[in-house]
C-alpha cells in the first residue's frame, strides 16, 4: 500500500487525458457512426499550437497563467477550426458512401495531419514549457499528487461536466441528441443535420487539443507522433466504456489510465501497454458492447 495513491493519483490524471480525447471520438461515433481516425491528430495540433504560442508570449514577457490560458484558447480555437475542415473535406463527401469509404478516408486524414506537421516542424521530441505553476501541496499530499496532476483532473472534470450540461440543456444539445437517435427524423423535424454534425467535430476537436496542451505542459515535450498513441489509447478507452456513450468514454478512459498506471508501478513500465489492452479484450469479451454501450437493434 505505500505507493498505492501514488499510483491512483497518476492513474487519474492519465484516465483524464484519455478520457477528454475519448470524448471526441464517441461523440462523432454517436451522431454519424464513423471512427475518426484523425482524432488523435488534431489532439497533437493541438498541442504544437501551445506550444508556438507558449513560446511567442514567454518572449514577450507573460506570466505563466496567462500563457496557459491564452495557450488553451488558441489551441482550442485552432484545433476547432481543423476539425471543421477536415469533416468538411474528408468526411462529408463520402456521408452516402459505402461504409468502407469513409473509414479509408479517416486514415487518409491521419497519416496526411502526421505528415503535415512533420514538414512543418521536425521529426525531434521539442521541448515543451511547464505552463502550470507549481503551487505545492502540504505533506503528505505533495507526496502522491503535484499542481500539474491537480490542474489536470480539475480542468478535465469541469470540461466534462460543462459538456454533459451543454448536451442535456442546449438546443444544439437536443438537436445532436436528435441526430444521434434517428438523423432523418431530426431533418424532418428541422434539424439541420449538417450543422450539428460540423458542431460534433469541433466540439471533440476543443476537447483534444485542451487534453494536448494540459499533458504536454505536464510530460515537457511533444513530437508529431504522439496523436497515434494517444489516439490509439483513447479510442481503445471509448470502446472499452461503450462507443457512442459519454459516460462510457469518460469511464472508460479512467480505467485504462488505472491499469496502466498501477501496472506500471507493480510489476513494469514494459507491460504498461500489455495490461492496458489485455483488459480491453477481457472485457469486450463479456461485454461486446462496453461497459456501458447498448448492444445494437436488430431489425426484422
Amino acid at each position: 500500500m505505500e505507493f498505492f495513491w501514488e499510483y491512483f493519483f497518476g492513474g487519474l490524471t492519465r484516465g483524464s487525458i484519455y478520457a477528454l480525447i475519448a470524448l471526441g471520438y464517441t461523440m462523432v461515433y454517436g451522431i454519424i457512426e464513423l471512427i475518426n481516425f484523425a482524432h488523435g491528430e488534431i489532439y497533437m495540433i493541438g498541442a504544437f499550437t501551445g506550444l508556438i504560442v507558449a513560446g511567442v508570449l514567454g518572449v514577450l514577457g507573460f506570466p505563466g497563467l496567462a500563457i496557459l490560458a491564452i495557450a488553451l484558447v488558441a489551441a482550442v480555437i485552432w484545433a476547432g477550426a481543423y476539425g471543421y475542415t477536415v469533416e468538411k473535406i474528408a468526411y462529408r463527401p463520402l456521408r452516402n458512401a459505402p461504409r468502407l469509404s469513409p473509414l479509408i478516408s479517416a486514415i487518409g486524414m491521419s497519416i496526411f495531419l502526421q505528415n503535415y506537421v512533420l514538414l512543418a516542424q521536425t521529426s525531434d521530441f521539442l521541448p515543451f514549457p511547464r505552463l502550470i505553476p507549481n503551487f505545492g501541496f502540504m505533506e503528505p499530499y505533495s507526496m502522491v499528487m503535484g499542481s500539474s496532476d491537480f490542474v489536470i483532473v480539475a480542468v478535465s472534470a469541469l470540461v466534462m461536466v460543462g459538456l454533459t450540461l451543454f448536451i442535456k440543456y442546449t438546443r444544439l444539445g437536443k438537436a445532436m441528441r436528435a441526430t444521434a437517435q434517428n438523423r432523418k427524423m431530426a431533418q424532418l423535424v428541422g434539424v439541420n443535420v449538417d450543422r450539428v454534425i460540423s458542431a460534433t467535430f469541433i466540439i471533440g476537436s476543443t476537447l483534444a487539443a485542451i487534453g494536448g496542451v494540459l499533458i504536454a505542459s505536464h510530460i515537457g515535450q511533444i513530437n508529431f507522433f504522439i496523436g497515434f498513441i494517444a489516439g490509439i489509447k483513447a479510442f481503445s478507452a471509448a470502446v472499452l466504456g461503450g462507443i457512442g456513450s459519454i459516460p462510457g468514454a469518460v469511464l472508460g478512459g479512467l480505467i485504462l489510465g488505472w491499469t496502466e498506471s498501477f501496472a506500471t508501478g507493480y510489476i513494469s513500465s514494459d507491460y504498461e501497454d500489455v495490461f492496458a489492452f489485455a483488459l480491453l479484450v477481457i472485457i469486450l469479451i463479456f461485454r461486446p458492447s462496453g461497459l456501458l454501450g447498448k448492444p445494437p437493434t436488430q431489425k426484422v
